[in-house]
């Protein structure tokens, strides 16, 4: 009856060396493939984030467009007040310039070398009759892998 308890617990003593390396190797392998999907979904959010900010001031030249009928001098800080300076985020790291309507904006969304997008957004002002002023985003920000996706933040 002794010998059968101490077979019973040498069996049971712990994992071998080759269970131990599969494991390590199956987390390598899922770290190798997650790591650079989380890159780009925290980058495809700071992109989403810089449109969502953007939107008081495309309010802002929308308003200054309908009260002066011009996009000409809808300039973020002009005397007319409408355009205000977004604030400088994680997701807009640099306001470029504000003129005429038109956004430049640095985000803080990245390619793969680690340079940040930019975001461009340039109104059309809405045609006699029409309520709703359109906007179309350009620059390196619409990039389906680390940006926005064509339709996404006004991107073609």
């Amino acid at each position: 009856m002794q010998r059968v308890q101490n077979l019973g617990r040498r069996a049971q003593e712990g994992f071998t060396l080759i269970e131990l390396m599969i494991v390590v190797a199956i987390i390598g392998i899922l770290a190798a493939i997650a790591i650079p999907q989380y890159s780009d979904y925290t980058s495809r959010t700071k992109a989403a984030g810089a449109v969502a900010e953007l939107a008081s001031v495309k309010t802002g030249i929308a308003m200054c467009v309908q009260e002066t009928g011009t996009l000409t001098g809808c300039d973020a800080g002009a005397a007319n007040g409408y355009v205000p300076t977004p604030a400088v985020t994680k997701n807009i790291t640099a306001v470029t310039s504000i003129t005429n309507g038109i956004i430049t904006v640095t985000t803080g969304a990245t390619d793969t070398s680690g340079t940040n997008l930019l975001l461009v957004d340039t109104p059309t002002a809405p045609v006699a009759g029409a309520a709703n002023m359109t906007w179309t985003t350009t620059g390196t920000v619409c990039n389906v892998n680390r940006g926005l996706k064509p339709g996404q933040g006004d991107c073609p």
